[in-house]
């Protein structure tokens, strides 16, 4: 029996602001270790740092601008938001993580909120927890794509409509849900789907399911879900003006308002053109890029069966709204992880009610506690057979990433994967859940604080970039060919004065335009190009190769290493996809 001046110490971790105090400063150490210590990598971070960047010394916050050429391919949210990012810090190296970071706690508290207002403290915490720790999601909320800040809109449109939906009425809530996933929409044009809830919610209410919003007579409030319209009306709108008016003789803001209203919605979802994939795939991201949500479905099911045949609304309603986000995924061609990451949160709180009993059951607990155990061996075995050269193609991957030897990063995979071992070791089967938290923030926080560093140069293209900026005397252009978004993010951080002619224009034809603006001034023009279009108007001998940077080689000229009179064939374009390489989430 305690004394009673051990009481206290023994009951203080027992408090629930204690507990969520701890849950978040464990968020934020998971999520944001590493933050500053890198540029953006690719695919699609430097792009939108770059779209976020010139927005800010444009002005023009209406067309987002990659280079020369506006971008059209997702709405502009998320790069107001970086842009923002961006003012505030002042430019610190880690601004354009910041608004994944915020999305990532954001929906962390949304769903604890839910959860301890449904069922109790305790189902929120692990709800929450099991989110977090949740790898997609770890690995979605440390990146600085669209996807995390999307998860966070459609997580809150999906709560202020449970909040009245479930637990209500709560009419304040409800707009909130509904004005959410109209910003979703305006995010990455997906927040629609926040409003499939309403499909279970009508369904029990026509059954008489019990945990629903009782029946009231007819209420004018329900027309608020006209919200949604609100913010997809307050950017379509002054959008479409700009477009078709006041650059009513510049057909490609006509074609941007095209691609981006249906083009790369309607478009996208019905005919494809890339991540075509059958129509079971998303069951495989479920399985393994959910774990360890995923691994307590199993034990989860048998529950979820119990609560449906007693008519219990509170779990139907986010369980069906995952299996409708799923199916609406899977019926289209084109498939992408990401795509049905929203669902995640959304599964939690179905399972919410089960957590406690889930994680007291000795075969989750050893599912989960072997699962840990392999992963931490698998990494430990990888970075060891780096180490001793007995894994070439990592070995050579590395290197070239490190330009040099690969045992920086076998030591720290080797590092990550022995303390996995000895973690799992010491937590054993009875601490699993434990075991797999500290596990995830060793690894998490080694890549953040070691890797980050290891792998900027190649990753970011800073190194080769400051080599070229070195070279280059200052004042003098440079125009780019062939090139990334990284590439002129760089240069343009380095204070470098920047030429384009356009991302998806043929290289071909770059490498054209590009040779007849440096003819113009020949003594101050150099070119900054993708070592596979030096041949044939491009001496490579004459070239200044500059290094080696995302799997590209990449090189420097002047006028002196052009071929007189040469003309770069379209057969250089070899190996691109059209006109131009497609983005990773093209």
């Amino acid at each position: 029996m305690p004394t009673p001046t051990s009481r206290p110490r023994d009951r203080w971790y027992r408090d629930e602001r204690v507990q969520l105090a701890l849950l978040f400063g464990f968020a934020l150490l998971l999520l944001a270790l590493g933050i500053g210590l890198r540029d953006p990598w690719p695919s699609d971070e430097p792009r939108f740092a770059l779209v976020a960047r010139e927005m800010l010394a444009s002005g023009n916050w209406l067309f987002p601008h990659r280079g020369v050429e506006l971008y059209s391919d997702k709405p502009p949210l998320f790069m107001w938001l970086e842009a923002c990012a961006y003012v505030v810090t002042g430019g610190w190296r880690g601004w354009f993580l910041l608004p994944s970071l915020l999305a990532g706690l954001g929906t962390i508290a949304l769903v604890h909120d839910f959860a301890r207002r449904q069922w109790n403290h305790h189902a929120g915490l692990l709800a929450a927890a099991l989110v977090l720790v949740s790898f997609d999601f770890t690995f979605q909320m440390r990146a600085a794509q669209i996807d995390g800040v999307e998860v966070f809109w459609i997580a809150l449109a999906c709560y202020g409509l449970l909040r009245h939906l479930l637990l209500g009425p709560a009419w304040r809530w409800y707009a909130i849900g509904c004005l959410a996933a109209g910003i979703g929409v305006i995010t990455k044009g997906v927040g629609v789907l926040a409003l499939l809830m309403f499909l279970p919610f009508w369904f029990a209410r026509w059954r008489g399911w019990s945990g629903t919003l009782p029946p009231q007579r007819r209420d004018a409030r329900w027309w608020l879900a006209l919200l949604f319209l609100v913010p997809i009306l307050g950017w379509a709108l002054p959008m479409l003006w700009f477009a078709l008016h006041v650059h009513a003789g510049d057909a490609a803001y006509a074609r941007y308002a095209h691609d981006i209203l249906l083009g790369q919605t309607v478009s996208r979802y019905a005919e494809p053109a890339h991540h075509i994939h059958p129509w079971w795939s998303y069951l495989q991201v479920i399985a393994f890029e959910w774990l360890p949500l995923s691994l307590a479905i199993p034990w989860a099911i048998p529950g979820w069966v119990r609560h449906l045949r007693n008519r219990d609304a509170r779990v139907l309603l986010p369980l069906a709204w995952v299996v409708l986000v799923v199916i609406f995924f899977s019926l289209s061609g084109g498939k992408r992880d990401v795509y049905i990451l929203p669902a995640l949160p959304v599964a939690a709180l179905a399972m919410a009610p089960l957590l406690p009993a889930i994680m007291r059951n000795r075969g989750f607990r050893w599912a989960l506690w072997l699962l840990t155990l392999l992963l931490a061996l698998v990494l430990l075995g990888t970075g060891l057979g780096m180490h001793l050269g007995r894994l070439p193609k990592l070995d050579t991957l590395a290197a070239s990433a490190l330009d040099g030897s690969p045992q920086p990063l076998a030591l720290m995979i080797l590092g990550i994967g022995g303390a996995g071992v000895l973690i799992a070791l010491a937590a054993r089967p009875r601490h699993a859940a434990w075991a797999w938290a500290a596990f995830a923030l060793v690894a998490w926080g080694t890549w953040g604080i070691v890797a980050y560093p290891l792998l900027n140069g190649y990753s970011s293209s800073r190194a080769v970039m400051a080599r070229a900026a070195g070279i280059v005397p200052k004042g003098d252009p440079i125009a780019l060919v062939g090139w990334k978004e990284q590439n002129l993010l760089m240069l343009d951080g380095l204070g470098r004065q920047t030429v384009t002619f356009g991302y998806k224009l043929a290289w071909h034809d770059q490498l054209r335009q590009a040779l007849a603006w440096q003819a113009a001034d020949p003594a101050r023009r150099w070119i900054f190009v993708y070592g596979k279009l030096l041949a044939p108007c491009v001496r490579p001998g004459d070239a200044i190769h500059v290094g080696h940077a995302n799997r590209r080689e990449w090189y420097l000229f002047t006028r002196a290493a052009v071929v007189p009179g040469c003309v770069p064939p379209p057969g250089i374009d070899a190996g691109q996809f059209g006109a131009y390489e497609p983005d990773d989430d093209d």
